[in-house]
C-alpha cells in the first residue's frame, strides 16, 4: 500500500513539474540579483524553475534500485545547496552550476543505499567482499575465482567494494573514484545544459562578430557561409559590380575577422 502511495505521489509531483517554465537567461539573472539583495521570493522562483532539471538527473540513477522519490529529494537538497552558493555575477546559469551539487547529493545517497541493501546478499558476494577486505585484490578475474561469481558480476560490484562510505572522491588500489564510474554513458544533464549554454553563447558571439564586418562583407558571408546553397563568386561579383577575384578577397578578409572574433569560443567548445 505504501509503495502504491509513493508511486502516486511521484506521479503527482512530476505532473506538477510539467507546468514549471524554464527562465530565460536575462530573467534568471535579474531574479538572482534581487535574491542577493534580500528578495526571497525571487530566489524561490529561480529554484522552482530548476526542479524539473533535478528530475532529469535523478532518472539516470533508477537502475540502482533506490526509490526514485528519494533520489529526487536528495537532488533537490543538492539544488538548494548550490542555490545558496550561486553567484549571479558569473556567466553561468543556475542549472549548469547546480548540476555538480545535485549529482553529489544523489551519488552519496545512492551509494549508501546500494551498499546496505544490495551488497553481500548472496554467499558469493560475501566471499568476494571478504576476499577484497583481506587481500585488497581488485582484479575481477582473481576475485571471480575465489568467490564463485562471474567476472562481469565482480566488475559490477568492484566499485562498491572499493568505495568508502565517507567520500565519493576517494580511490582505492589505483581505481578511479566511484563517483566518476557510476555516470551514464550518455551525455549527462549538465553536459546537455553546458552544450545548450555554449550554443546560446555561440549565437551571440556570431552576431557580435558580424557587426565587425562591412556591409559588403556581411552580404558575402551570408550568401557564401550561411546559405544552404552558397552563391557563386561570379554571381556575387556581378551583383556587387566587382570582379570574382575581388569577391574572393573580401570573403577571405571576412573569414579572418570572424576567426579572430570567435577564437575564444572555439577553444571553449574543444574543451567540452
Amino acid at each position: 500500500m505504501a509503495s502504491a502511495f509513493e508511486g502516486a505521489a511521484l506521479r503527482a509531483y512530476r505532473a506538477s513539474m510539467a507546468s514549471v517554465e524554464p527562465l530565460a537567461r536575462e530573467e534568471e539573472h535579474a531574479l538572482a540579483v534581487k535574491w542577493q539583495a534580500g528578495d526571497k521570493r525571487a530566489g524561490e522562483k529561480i529554484v522552482e524553475a530548476c526542479l524539473p532539471f533535478v528530475i532529469t538527473i535523478a532518472l539516470e540513477y533508477r537502475r540502482w534500485g533506490v526509490p526514485l522519490e528519494d533520489i529526487i529529494q536528495q537532488g533537490n537538497l543538492g539544488l538548494l545547496r548550490a542555490a545558496a552558493k550561486f553567484d549571479p555575477s558569473k556567466d553561468c546559469r543556475l542549472a549548469t552550476y547546480a548540476a555538480y551539487w545535485i549529482r553529489a547529493e544523489i551519488r552519496e545517497y545512492v551509494v549508501r543505499a546500494y551498499r546496505v541493501v544490495r551488497l553481500g546478499t548472496t554467499k558469493s558476494e560475501r566471499r568476494a567482499l571478504r576476499a577484497y577486505r583481506t587481500t585488497r585484490e581488485s582484479d575481477p578475474e582473481a576475485l571471480a575465482k575465489v568467490s564463485g561469481l562471474t567476472p562481469d558480476r565482480v566488475r559490477l560490484l568492484l566499485p562498491l567494494l572499493t568505495a568508502r562510505e565517507t567520500s565519493l572522491d576517494a580511490a582505492a588500489n589505483d581505481t578511479a573514484p566511484f563517483g566518476d564510474r557510476i555516470a551514464s554513458a550518455t551525455p549527462t544533464p549538465e553536459e546537455d545544459a553546458g552544450a545548450r549554454e555554449l550554443r546560446d553563447r555561440a549565437k551571440r558571439a556570431v552576431a557580435d562578430a558580424m557587426k565587425t564586418l562591412s556591409d559588403r562583407e556581411r552580404m558575402i558571408v551570408a550568401a557564401r557561409m550561411m546559405n544552404d546553397e552558397p552563391v557563386t563568386l561570379q554571381e556575387l561579383g556581378d551583383k556587387l559590380g566587382v570582379s570574382k577575384e575581388r569577391v574572393r578577397q573580401l570573403e577571405e578578409r571576412a573569414r579572418g575577422k570572424l576567426r579572430t572574433q570567435l577564437e575564444g569560443l572555439r577553444e571553449e567548445a574543444m574543451a567540452i
